[in-house]
């Protein structure tokens, strides 16, 4: 399934007025998942941990729009296209964000819940360095960490 109009004139709008600063005091700089397999570090192509909050998944019992949902993470990289697909309720659900490269470290594109494809999301990424991405869509985060 593809992610319709990747570089829709929302996906522009959304990343010109998202905060995404990378600080080491943004949600995503502590650490929240550790990994003992190789995370192809010189490269942002390879294996990541994800994790979203901002909406309520109602296939997850007692799930709230503040709770964290994670799960594994892949990106893949065609020339200025980022594309990371994820997952979360341990595999369950299903997303795909398609972006594209934004100079050295930002990305906008657009989200779709593969699993229910009625959610669809511009989305706006920060490459803070290879092991963080820092990640806004319009309700929340949805961030990539090794």
């Amino acid at each position: 399934m593809d992610v319709p109009d990747p570089n829709g004139q929302d996906v522009y709008e959304f990343a010109a007025q998202a905060q995404l600063g990378g600080s080491a005091e943004d949600a995503n700089a502590q650490e929240w998942h550790r990994s003992n397999a190789e995370s192809g570090e010189a490269s942002l192509e390879g294996e990541w941990f994800s994790r979203w909050n901002g909406g309520a998944d109602p296939t997850i019992p007692e799930d709230a729009e503040d709770k964290w949902k994670q799960g594994q993470a892949k990106i893949s990289l065609t020339g200025d296209r980022v594309y990371i697909i994820f997952d979360w309720n341990n595999g369950v659900r299903k997303g795909l964000i398609d972006s594209q490269r934004e100079g050295t470290n930002k990305l906008s594109g657009r989200y779709i819940n593969l699993t229910d494809p009625t959610i669809i999301r511009p989305w706006f990424g920060l490459i803070v360095d290879n092991q963080r991405i820092d990640g806004r869509f319009p309700e929340g985060r949805l961030d990539f960490r090794r």
